[in-house]
This record gives structure tokens, sequence and C-alpha cells, in this order.
């Protein structure tokens, strides 16, 4: 049996949404400290530089979900404010320039 809709608590879905940003940049990290590992054992410049750049991505992404948990966080309970276009294109950006770090190191 389905709870009436008034019964609802707002402040679950912006809990689990910080939860999800926190274990986004956990996996994050792992796989920047994974792929920086393998980078010092090939020892190919280019993948000294992808590790490089791998990690400044890392950083720009930790910055961007930082900011969006804060903003979970600080945000009046009922309604949680929308992810802004600048802020997901940045993200995206970030995960798609890591997957390209990704194959150059597998290359």
């Amino acid at each position: 049996m389905s709870a009436p809709a008034g019964d609802r608590d707002p402040g679950l879905q912006p809990e689990r949404t910080r939860l999800a940003w926190r274990r986004t940049t956990l996996s994050g990290t792992v796989a920047a400290v994974l792929a920086g590992k393998a980078a010092l054992h090939t020892g190919k410049g280019v993948g000294l530089t992808a590790v490089a750049v791998s990690s400044l991505l890392w950083l720009g992404f930790l910055a961007l979900a930082h900011l969006r948990i804060h903003a979970l966080a600080t945000a009046a309970p009922g309604r949680p404010p929308r992810l802004t276009a600048r802020h997901a294109a940045g993200a995206t950006l970030c995960t798609i320039a890591l997957a390209v770090c990704a194959l150059a190191l597998l290359f």
C-alpha cells in the first residue's frame, strides 16, 4: 500500500543524490590512482602525460561534485536546486576527457 502524497519525505531524494555524487567521486579517485600506477609501471611519456591530464580532470570533476553536494546540503527542505546546465556540461566533459585519457593509457 503506498503512502499518500502528503506523507512523502522530501529529504530522502537530495540525500540519495549527495551519496551518488560521493560514490562517483570515490570511483573516479580509484580509477585515477590505478591509472597512475599503470603509467608509472610502463614509463611511457604518453602515459605520464595522460596521467597528468587525468589528474587535472579528476580535480575539476571533484570541484564540480563538491559544489553540487554543497548545494544539496544547504538547500531548503522540500525542493533541492536544479543542476545547472553549466555544471552538467562540465561534469560530462570531464568524464569524456577522462575516458579519452584512459584509452591513451591502454594503447
